[in-house]
C-alpha cells in the first residue's frame, strides 16, 4: 500500500498556504507580484527586440507608460463585464471590482485596452503601431506566462478533477460550489484528497513554447506589418480554448451555446488573426523599412556623415585635361561629403 502511494506524494503539486506576505506594514501579494515581473519581463524583451529593429532605446519603456495601465484597466473591466454578479448580484459589494489585488484580470480586456494606449503612446512619439505591436507580442507571451503563477499563489482557475501524479492540492475553501460534478449529478461534490488539473501551469507552459514558436516564424520568414501579433494571438488562443475548456471554477458565463464564453472569445479571436494574417500577407508582403513615421525618426549621428578619403571616390578635377588650360570653366578639386 505504502510503495504505491509513493508516486503521488511526490509529483503531487501543493498550493501556497498563504498568497500574502507581510513586510512591516505593507502586504506583498503573490498575484500582484507575478503581474509586475510579467510586465518587466515583456517590456525587457520588447525593448531588446525593438532596437533591433532600428528602434530608438526607451522607446519600448514610454510606450508602456501608455499601455500598462490601459492594459490593466482593460483586463479589470473584462472579468468584471464577464462575471458581474460576483460584485453587482443579490448580497454583493459593488465596490471589491475594485479589489485588483484579489485577482481577476481578463487577458482579452487587458490586450485590447493595452494595445489602444500604445496606439497612443505611438502617435505620440511619432512610431509605427504595427512594428511596435510586432516587438511587444512575444514578450507579451512571456508576461502571461509569468502572470498565471498568480493564479497558483490565489488558488484560482484550475480545472477539473484529475488523479494524474501532477494533480493540484487545493484547499477546501477554493473549491467551487457552482459546478456539475460528478457530471450529471447536479451537484459540486468532492471527495477528501481531490486534486486538479494545474491549468495555470498548463498555460504556462504553453505560453513559452508559443514565445519560442512565434520567434521561429519571425525569423523564418521575416514577419512584418503586425503578423508577428497576429501569429501570437493564434498561438495562444490555440492553447487558451483547449486549457478554458478543462476549467471547473465558478464563473457566470459557463455555459453560452455549449461552450464556455471565453472558449467562443478564442476561436473567434483566432478565426479574425488567421484573417489578418492572409489579408497582410497579400497586401504588405516582407517587412517594414522603417518603424517611425516620416520625419519622425532619430537624426543621424554626426559621425555618419563623413568626408572622402582622397582615393574613395573620383574626383570631378581629375576629369579635367590638365592639358586644357584654355578652360577658365575646369572644375576646381573639391571634397564630396557622404551621408550612410
Amino acid at each position: 500500500m505504502l510503495p504505491a502511494l509513493i508516486p503521488e506524494l511526490i509529483f503531487t503539486i501543493p498550493s501556497p498556504d498563504d498568497g500574502v506576505w507581510d513586510l512591516g506594514p505593507v502586504p506583498i501579494r503573490g498575484y500582484a507580484l507575478c503581474i509586475i515581473l510579467g510586465i518587466v519581463a515583456a517590456i525587457w524583451i520588447g525593448e531588446r527586440r525593438w532596437v533591433a529593429r532600428g528602434g530608438r532605446p526607451g522607446d519600448v519603456q514610454d510606450i508602456a507608460i501608455w499601455a500598462v495601465p490601459f492594459g490593466i484597466v482593460g483586463a479589470r473591466l473584462y472579468h468584471v463585464a464577464t462575471d458581474w454578479e460576483r460584485y453587482f448580484g443579490d448580497g454583493e459589494n459593488p465596490v471589491t471590482a475594485l479589489y485588483v489585488w484579489r485577482g481577476g484580470l481578463g487577458i482579452w480586456g487587458g490586450v485590447a485596452l493595452g494595445a489602444v494606449g500604445a496606439y497612443l503612446g505611438c502617435r505620440a512619439k511619432g512610431i509605427r503601431f504595427l512594428p511596435m505591436a510586432d516587438a511587444l507580442a512575444p514578450g507579451v507571451l512571456v508576461a502571461q506566462a509569468i502572470g498565471r503563477w498568480g493564479n497558483w499563489f490565489n488558488q484560482e482557475l484550475y480545472g477539473r478533477p484529475t488523479d494524474l501524479p501532477w494533480g493540484l492540492e487545493i484547499d477546501r475553501e477554493h473549491w467551487p460550489t457552482e459546478c456539475d460534478y460528478p457530471e450529471g449529478s447536479g451537484t459540486c461534490t468532492f471527495e477528501v484528497g481531490t486534486t486538479f488539473h494545474p491549468t495555470f501551469l498548463y498555460e504556462c507552459l504553453w505560453n513559452l513554447a508559443a514565445f519560442v514558436l512565434v520567434i521561429w516564424l519571425e525569423r523564418r520568414f521575416k514577419l512584418g506589418y503586425g503578423r508577428v501579433m497576429a501569429v501570437y494571438v493564434m498561438a495562444y488562443t490555440a492553447g487558451r480554448g483547449w486549457i478554458e475548456y478543462l476549467r471547473i471554477d465558478d464563473v457566470q458565463l459557463e455555459n453560452v451555446f455549449g461552450l464556455r464564453f471565453n472558449v467562443w472569445t478564442s476561436i473567434v479571436l483566432f478565426v479574425a488573426a488567421a484573417i489578418y494574417f492572409v489579408v497582410s500577407m497579400r497586401r504588405h508582403p516582407g517587412r517594414e523599412e522603417s518603424v517611425y513615421r516620416d520625419g519622425r525618426g532619430p537624426e543621424p549621428d554626426a559621425e555618419d556623415v563623413t568626408e572622402d578619403e582622397p582615393d574613395g571616390g573620383t574626383d570631378p578635377a581629375e576629369d579635367a585635361d590638365p592639358q586644357d588650360e584654355s578652360s577658365d570653366d575646369a572644375p576646381a578639386a573639391r571634397k564630396v561629403s557622404t551621408e550612410d
